[in-house]
């Protein structure tokens, strides 16, 4: 047998053995099978972190003085839950199935000045606290403002509100929402006794318990008593956050049946925001873009065609030489770039961003990264980028040879280090200030090791494994030869200079993601849930598309009027929609978005600023390899005399 050397072999193996082995085996994720429970069986709350989109800056639940079970566990994170700043921990908060609970007191806890302080800030802001059971992340119902009978869920509690009750004064005062009534729905097997748990709301009182005489054992509440079925909370005083006073936090539970099938007990969590969804806009803006590209490639393959007909006719050449000048520079089209080296290196980068995002999509339509399994989809990015090394040591390492380069390892560091290296950068500076804000949003420096590990235990090594395996290849063979003399480029018209081509060329692009960028933005940044996968792989195929043909286009413009620096240009070209990418994310700032904080803002641009980074290499990349084949295609059909 022969030996397989090829990367892009080795991968569609290693991809078609997975699915095989996945469909061959039907089994559930880690964290996302199915759990059955019988009456009485424990259930256990646990909490996340404490978020807010005011800040975006996630806190530890047990950073303010909430009751804390007598030993804080935390649970097994994965490296997606780190990097989002999860931090799920046990709590006091414990049911029994199916059996509820009226006024369940879970801790009596003493206030001083900064734990008040603390609550004071985090109710300023607007913070959200965080539950999860049974894996499904606790909600508040909330009815629609337009009286429909639909209801729709909201992410997690707010800590406390502000308001003047009690006082009658303009002064408003903090309160924090000490009594939880959680009610958890479940479905019901009905051959047996277990049943599934299917939802889990909850929604939050302030009250200002009242006792005659504190009990740690058996506490007993005037306010609050075991044969208090719901609590009337206009009719109740709410309790004020105070330095040096007492807060006695207390819950209820109730259990509902549900006619809601495990299965699909997701689905009223993903609809969170069903009032920002405009479907017949988003499709309309797909045709759109799709009869865009398809008049695009239609009006380029027919003048592309009549050309080379009237090339390869001796007797018409003189006539088409002077109707277009392409050919005129078929000396010249093939001469190396200025700065080739820094071209393989963004190149190969490039396509190991491809390759990254599209296995990542792949699985996500799969249903392996669904928001149930909570930080695969993070952890599937890292580790598919680490694994991605090889293509982009090979791709480097193809285009650098046919370059006539010869320093193919100085060409590998640069592609190892040149990208990771400008991002990690980034990444330090920010995760210092977000260190700085004492938020759990940090990531640990054992995370950080972690990853510099995986860069350099794992990434390094496959970039050169690429780099060795496409440096061995025989060179790129040209299909005309380039003479040793420059051609010298005619005067250009204002609209094919460098710059004003490569800004236009962005914008079609741009707009085949933009109405899509949107809800990825909101999902990023408002803490909603991304879920719709498929219809993601449908809008990047586009972009694929739109990105590949405005290059073509506008290069074949640019050959046209003998301009034949083309390298660059064609990666700039599809790259600059990048530009637009980080101008849109500047107008949802100022628009969508309510961050009052400096570090809030440094951190959305600073982390904007390298997905648009990414955004650059990977449609840049694109162009590039678009406007390669073209160019190689166009001057290997025509006649060279």
């Amino acid at each position: 047998m022969g030996r397989i050397s090829d990367p892009t072999t080795i991968a569609t193996l290693f991809l078609t053995t997975l699915l095989l082995i996945s469909s061959v085996h039907s089994f559930y994720l880690p964290g996302v099978a199915p759990r059955d429970f019988h009456t009485g069986d424990p259930l256990y709350v646990k909490v996340n972190k404490l978020s807010s989109t005011k800040t975006q800056l996630p806190y530890d639940y047990y950073y303010l003085e909430y009751c804390k079970p007598q030993k804080i566990l935390n649970n097994a994170e994965n490296l997606g839950e780190v990097l989002r700043g999860d931090r799920i921990e046990n709590s006091v908060y414990t049911f029994k199935m199916r059996e509820d609970q009226s006024c369940t007191v879970a801790c009596k806890a003493p206030l001083d000045a900064e734990s008040a302080k603390n609550f004071k800030e985090k109710i300023d802001d607007e913070y959200r606290v965080n539950m999860i059971l049974d894996n499904l992340p606790v909600a508040v119902l909330r009815q629609r403002r337009d009286g429909s009978q639909s209801t729709t869920y909201e992410h997690g509690f707010r800590v406390g509100f502000k308001g003047n009750y009690a006082t009658g004064k303009k002064e408003e005062k903090h309160f924090i929402n000490n009594h939880l009534s959680f009610r958890v729905m479940y479905h019901k097997d009905p051959e047996t006794d277990s049943a599934r748990i299917v939802g889990f709301e909850v929604t939050p009182n302030s009250i200002n318990h009242e006792y005659k005489e504190w009990d740690e054992k058996n506490p007993q509440l005037v306010t609050c008593n075991k044969d208090t079925k719901n609590l009337p909370p206009r009719s109740t005083t709410p309790q004020e956050v105070e330095a040096d006073k007492d807060i006695v936090f207390t819950y209820d539970v109730s259990f509902k049946e549900s006619e809601i099938k495990w299965a699909s007990r997701w689905d009223t969590y993903l609809l969170m925001n069903d009032d920002q969804i405009h479907w017949f806009s988003i499709i309309n803006s797909l045709m759109i873009v799709l009869f865009l590209s398809g008049m695009v490639a239609m009006i380029m393959m027919r003048t592309l065609y009549r050309d080379i007909s009237n090339y390869n006719q001796l007797e018409t050449q003189d006539e088409a030489q002077e109707e277009t000048g392409w050919k005129l520079v078929h000396g010249d089209v093939f001469r190396p770039p200025i700065n080739s080296g820094l071209l393989c290196v963004y190149v190969g980068t490039g396509v190991q961003i491809f390759g990254m995002t599209l296995v990542t999509m792949i699985f996500a339509l799969l249903g392996f990264l669904s928001p149930s399994n909570r930080g695969g989809l993070m952890t599937a990015m890292v580790l598919l980028w680490v694994f991605m090394g090889i293509f982009a040591g090979y791709s480097s390492a193809r285009l650098h040879k046919m370059f006539k380069g010869t320093e193919w390892k100085k060409n590998t560091l640069k592609t190892a280090f040149m990208f990771p290296g400008i991002l990690f950068a980034f990444f330090f500076v920010l995760n210092a200030l977000i260190w700085g804000e004492k938020s759990s949003g940090a990531v640990p420096f054992g995370t950080m090791f972690a990853l510099v590990c995986l860069w350099f235990g794992i990434s390094v090594p496959l970039v050169f494994v690429g780099s060795y395996l496409g440096f061995k290849k025989p060179a790129i063979e040209d299909p005309v030869k380039t003479n040793k003399i420059p051609r010298q480029i005619p005067e250009q018209a204002w609209y094919m200079q460098p710059v004003f081509s490569i800004l236009i060329g962005g914008i079609l692009p741009f707009g085949a993601v933009f109405i899509e960028l949107f809800f990825i933005l909101t999902s990023i940044w408002l803490n909603q849930f991304y879920y719709i996968f498929g219809f993601l792989f449908i809008v990047f195929v586009i972009l694929l598309i739109t990105c590949a043909e405005i290059t073509i286009v506008l290069c074949y413009f640019q050959l046209c009027s003998e301009d034949y620096h083309w390298w660059w240009r064609s990666y700039l070209t599809a790259g600059s929609s990048a530009l637009y990418l980080f101008l849109y994310s500047v107008f949802y700032f100022f628009t969508k978005l309510d961050i009052t904080k400096l570090v809030s803002g440094i951190l959305y641009f600073g982390y904007m600023v390298i997905v648009s980074y990414a955004f650059f290499v990977l449609t840049g990349t694109i162009g590039f390899y678009a406007c390669f084949w073209f160019v190689r295609r166009i001057y290997s059909s025509v006649k060279i005399d």
